[in-house]
């Protein structure tokens, strides 16, 4: 008979999958690495595969940190097209990098996860227990392949390795799939925008009589997103105003006061007034000379770039096992995905009084001359919304494919045994055709009469006839010629690759018993390097653009680890100490960037008495720098700043990037907690669990608007990173990734869920009643700088904020039948501010509930096949998020909802 291999967890304990027809599968394990394929033993013979690297198996109520699973259909209750979508709605996570977030950012392809509010990269992301390349990009994986994540809300380094500060989110293959799989969903808004469709396949089957097993599985997604912000004007055109007093008002409806469409004058005698596409002059309505101003003609960007950014992907993944030996199997998958658009992005305008006119400058209208040169005055400044030649495009390209090979076994009748290579490439394309190239445009607006031809040319030209220039007339929209336009313009590009190549080795199994039960230990050995390699364009090189340009990189790290875990059954069934159980890890990190350093952790668990266990785990986590953190070079986009040094408020530029120089994070992290499962309740499971994080030198990258704030609390090195003009109102901000002293973070998550029998209350009804709630209450998350504190919880409308609420919650109710299911979710957002840093007179957000509902049908064809139809409705009431909160983590900036799709097995 071929050998049985236990696929076991990473650490301390697997999934508790309480029985029964549920909403999902409600588990508390450990913070060890759970597997695909948790509490299960399969035969050799039919071929499984195990994640490499997993160690200690404990049974998932010892667990001395939580852990939420997530089920397939968990996911699907909102029909999100990716894994990160519905993570994002538990509310131990931020949705900090989404289509919403980041709306004229270059990351909106990506979907990261983001526990705690702690930031993406504190939030390790795992693939069947092993790292993965494309920045965690859980949009790259095929949704209809997953059985399952497993989500660890606890410091987890020791056991994980460098990154698992907040914890760990482990994203679970199905590779015993047998048969097809199809699903297929379009939607759209109440609004008839946001339009998608989606369609996935997947299949599996066996070969060599049951030696191999072969799956394959892929999914592609279009969705037009929404453009632009305006349309939904309590979002777009949206701004922060000064009252003169060192108070702001959140107002709607705001542009640029220093800019308007075909030129404003903002200098002399004719100052306030705004040339029309013939060149004749009309006042600009609320002309202060203030940078943003409410009403009348203001333009601004979100008249044309997205509130919710385009996307197209595709993803394919296929995994081949083969049972080697009775006792050895191989592993092998590929994985490929795409993600790419163009769509606008921001406008490189002139605001204020930068751009000079000259009084002889050949575009000038006489009438306009004559004025000038009555007031004795040769030039005057031009604010210009450059729509109509120098609005860029984003367009980007990102391509990830990698490879891994694993070997699994067993070596007599207690140990186990895993090792693993995989090579990851990804590379990532953009191009920003429409950016101003700074000597042709200055060049080609000083334009004059050519006193042989009589026609405009460069002033330059008059000098230098074979400098190509070609002059621009910037007096009224549409005036800027296509061969003008072409000089002045130009497209930064950015080529960037990162690989990562990861190996691991590790030995587990149960050597000796004590009187209360088997000891297991586990030990291993794992070894990263991860590069990049960013090259960009010959007009970046040479710094041509006059907004943006980026710059090449190269760098990379490697480190080595080894850790070693023990769990110990220390009594049992003693009064009080039922079921005592300790366990301990330890990791050595070895990095050539930024040296060598420990982890570790401890914890225990206890039934006290039937049903309820207590748990506790203290832990010492560590995180070096990831690649972008140190090297990555101007990621761009614009952002309303309110500025309490000059009383106003502005759209600056924000410039972020990497830094080689980080030290280092060390987090100490405490978690302590019951599970109970009262036995005069069936169906009941419920869990309370307390965190408190602190970090210390974080590496962290602080918003443009927390640069400003911080600089005013009196951070100089703050004030370091804002480049103000003449006038002394901010231009550019630099928010490149920094050490801050300290992060800390506590608070409790509660979980329960309760199912019913519908015959308990229905005596004729069929199927299974379901309650489940999620809900964590945050009580402080602060940071440190070395010179002021900054607190976050309630401050939760700030576009590219770090707020969070202070409650969030979940609550899903719904019954399933044989052939019928129905459920609503309702997710509740505790009342906050828009931002608890700046006085605003309607800042603050009332508490916020939003109801889904959803259904679906299941059909029987054929044989064995069947099919599904489902349907959905988000935001039921089309609940208006807050007064400007576009870009945050928590509002539902879309509105009402509909989704419809069927599900196809067969």
């Amino acid at each position: 008979m071929p050998r049985r291999i236990a696929r076991t967890t990473l650490s301390t304990g697997i999934a508790l999958i309480i029985a029964g027809s549920l909403p999902s599968a409600f588990a508390q394990s450990t913070d060890a690495k759970p597997d695909q394929t948790t509490d299960k033993v399969v035969d050799i013979g039919s071929v499984n595969v195990t994640a490499s690297g997993s160690r200690i198996d404990r049974p998932g109520f010892n667990a001395p940190t939580p852990t939420v699973k997530v089920t397939p259909e968990d996911l699907q209750l909102s029909t999100h097209t990716n894994i990160a979508a519905a993570l994002n709605d538990l509310p131990q996570f931020r949705g900090t990098v989404s289509p919403q977030t980041h709306t004229t950012g270059v990351d909106a392809a990506r979907a990261p996860v983001d526990l705690r509010g702690l930031g993406v990269s504190r939030t390790l992301v795992l693939l069947d227990g092993r790292r993965f390349s494309s920045d965690n990009d859980l949009a790259s994986i095929p949704s209809i392949l997953i059985s399952g994540v497993d989500v660890v809300t606890g410091g987890a380094s020791a056991a994980w390795g460098s990154g698992a500060v907040a914890g760990v989110v482990n994203v679970q293959l199905d590779s015993q799939l047998v048969g097809t799989r199809i699903d297929v969903q379009g939607g759209m808004s109440s609004r008839s925008d946001n339009k998608k469709q989606y369609i996935s396949a997947a299949t599996g089957f066996e070969i060599a009589q049951g030696r191999g097993h072969i799956v394959i599985g892929g999914e592609a997604l279009n969705n037009d997103g929404i453009l632009p912000k305006s349309s939904r004007p309590w979002l777009g055109r949206t701004a922060q105003l000064s009252n003169g007093d060192g108070t702001f008002t959140m107002k709607d409806n705001v542009g640029y006061g220093n800019a308007a469409i075909g030129g404003l004058i903002t200098t002399g005698v004719l100052a306030g007034q705004a040339f029309n596409p013939d060149g004749s002059l009309r006042p600009f309505p609320g002309y202060t000379g203030a940078s943003l101003i409410q009403g009348g003609e203001s333009p601004s960007n979100d008249d044309i770039s997205s509130l919710m950014t385009p996307q197209r992907r595709y993803n394919v993944l296929g995994r081949l096992s083969w049972n080697l030996t009775d006792n050895t199997s191989l592993t092998m998958d590929v994985r490929h995905s795409r993600s790419w658009n163009r769509f606008p992005w921001f406008g490189d305008h002139n605001r204020g009084t930068g751009l000079k006119i000259s009084v002889d400058n050949a575009f000038l209208p006489t009438a306009v001359r004559d004025a000038l040169l009555a007031a004795g005055e040769t030039s005057f400044g031009l604010g210009r919304f450059n729509s109509d030649f120098a609005f860029p495009d984003i367009d980007y390209d990102r391509r990830t494919t990698q490879f891994t090979v694993a070997l699994d076994g067993v070596v007599g009748d207690n140990w186990r045994w895993s090792g693993y290579y995989s090579h990851g490439d990804n590379q990532s394309d953009l191009a920003a055709p429409g950016f101003l190239l700074t000597s042709n445009y200055r060049d080609a607006v000083d334009a004059v009469i050519d006193p042989v031809s009589g026609k405009p040319v460069c002033r330059v030209t008059l000098t230098n006839p074979n400098s190509g220039c070609v002059p621009i007339n910037l007096i009224g929209h549409g005036a800027p010629s296509a061969e003008a336009a072409a000089y002045v313009t130009g497209t930064p590009k950015r080529m960037t690759n990162t690989k990562l190549d990861a190996a691991g080795l590790d030995l587990r199994g149960e050597p000796f018993s004590l009187p209360a039960g088997e000891v297991s230990v586990a030990m291993g050995l794992e070894a990263r390097k991860e590069q990049i390699d960013q090259k960009v364009g010959a007009q970046d090189l040479t710094k041509s653009f006059s907004t943006w340009s980026s710059s090449p990189m190269a760098g990379s790290f490697q480190v080595r680890e080894a850790f070693a875990e023990v769990a110990a059954p220390l009594l049992r069934d003693m009064p009080v100490l039922r079921d005592l159980q300790v366990n301990a890890a330890a990791r050595f990190s070895d990095y050539n960037s930024s040296g060598a350093i420990w982890s570790w952790k401890y914890g225990m668990t206890n039934e006290f008495f039937d049903g309820f266990r207590g748990r506790f785990t203290r832990s010492r986590d560590i995180r070096s720098a990831n690649l972008s953190e140190m090297y990555t070079t101007s990621t761009t986009g614009w952002s309303t700043i309110s500025d309490p040094l000059t009383g106003t408020s502005i759209s600056a530029l924000v410039i972020g990037g990497g830094n080689p120089l980080l030290d280092p994070e060390k987090a100490d992290t405490l978690t302590a907690g019951f599970t109970w499962a009262p036995a005069s309740v069936p169906g009941l499971i419920m869990s309370v669990d307390y965190f408190d994080i602190e970090i210390k030198d974080v590496i962290t990258q602080v918003s443009a608007q927390e640069t400003v704030l911080r600089c005013i609390a009196g951070n100089q090195a703050m004030c370091g990173r804002i480049q103000r003009d003449g006038n002394g109102e901010i231009e550019r901000i630099n928010s490149n990734y920094v050490n801050l002293a300290e992060y800390r973070t506590n608070g409790v998550d509660l979980d329960l869920l309760y199912n019913l029998p519908a015959a308990k209350l229905f005596p004729a009804m069929s199927g299974n009643f379901h309650t489940r709630v999620l809900a964590t209450w945050t009580d402080n998350l602060t940071t440190f700088d070395g010179k002021n504190t900054f607190e976050y919880v309630t401050s939760q409308g700030l576009t590219g904020g770090s707020g969070v609420p202070r409650w969030r919650a979940n609550a899903t109710f719904g019954w399933r039948g044989d052939r019928y299911a129905a459920q609503a979710r309702a997710r509740y957002i505790s009342a906050g501010v828009y931002n608890n840093q700046l006085v605003l007179t309607n800042g603050n957000i009332p508490s916020y509930v939003y109801w889904d509902v959803g259904g679906k049908a299941r059909f029987a064809l054929a044989g064995d096949s069947e099919v599904e139809v489902y349907a959905d409705i988000s935001n039921l009431f089309d609940k208006k998020s807050p007064l400007g909160a576009v870009g945050s983590p928590y509002y539902d900036v879309v509105g009402r909802y509909f989704t419809l799709g069927a599900r196809m097995r067969f």
